[in-house]
């Protein structure tokens, strides 16, 4: 179980690395004002080519928009399990420690958000509404491929049923190729927005997996059950 933890770590450290090598990356390569209202976009000529190819489908858009409330239903399926928890056990310490851990790991999904909104690498190629957008990495596949891997995972741990841990799973892997190719080919983000959110995403849940059994290994070794 540590062997496994730390495996984990070095893979989750290692994704997150090239998260930041792609960002400074598009920074640097093939930097073109091929965006709306003359927005710079690295990778510009394989980004524009995409584009084209794919257009823009606001039905699709619309409907991947919509479709990101399920993953935040999960998040909050499994705040409200924390807190029933927390409730019946009157202590945070008493509390699943891999729960407290999903909270960690949902808030800094949130703080990953929340600070490429407020330091934009890429503008989307089409405007919404009239308005330039952040577009890097994509807000909704970084949500997507951050919290539907914490179903499977957790279904994994918690479901004592097989058929319902496997169900899980494939809708789990559906759900999520659906959505990220949805978010391509609605043509709202460039293709390298949407290969930074999958960095992103991966590493941040490979280190909340790494820490879930990496606590579970302390708890073994004290004997906690």
């Amino acid at each position: 179980m540590k062997k496994n933890g730390k495996r984990e770590v070095l893979a989750g450290v290692g994704l997150l690395a090239a998260f930041v090598l792609w960002t400074v990356l598009i920074r640097c390569i093939d930097v073109q004002a091929a965006g709306p209202n003359g927005t710079k976009i690295g990778f510009a000529a394989c980004n524009v080519w995409l584009h084209r190819l794919t257009g823009v489908h606001m039905t699709v858009y619309t409907l991947t928009d919509w479709l990101g409330l399920v993953p935040i239903a999960v998040c909050l399926g499994f705040g409200v399990l924390g807190l029933a928890q927390l409730v019946r056990r009157q202590s945070l310490r008493r509390v699943d420690p891999d729960i407290v851990l999903l909270g960690v790991y949902y808030l800094l999904v949130i703080f990953a958000y929340l600070l490429f909104e407020r330091i934009p690498i890429n503008y989307r190629p089409i405007l919404i509404d009239g308005r330039l957008e952040a577009s890097y990495p994509s807000s909704t596949t970084l949500l997507v491929l951050s919290v539907m891997p914490t179903l499977t995972f957790q279904a994994g741990r918690r479901a004592a049923n097989p058929i319902f841990r496997k169900a899980a799973a494939v809708f789990a892997v559906a759900f999520s190729a659906f959505m990220v190719t949805g978010r391509l080919l609605s043509g709202v983000h460039w293709a390298t927005d949407i290969a930074a959110s999958v960095l992103l995403s991966e590493g941040l849940f490979r280190l909340y997996r790494s820490a879930v059994l990496l606590a579970d290994g302390r708890r073994k070794n004290h004997g906690v059950q």
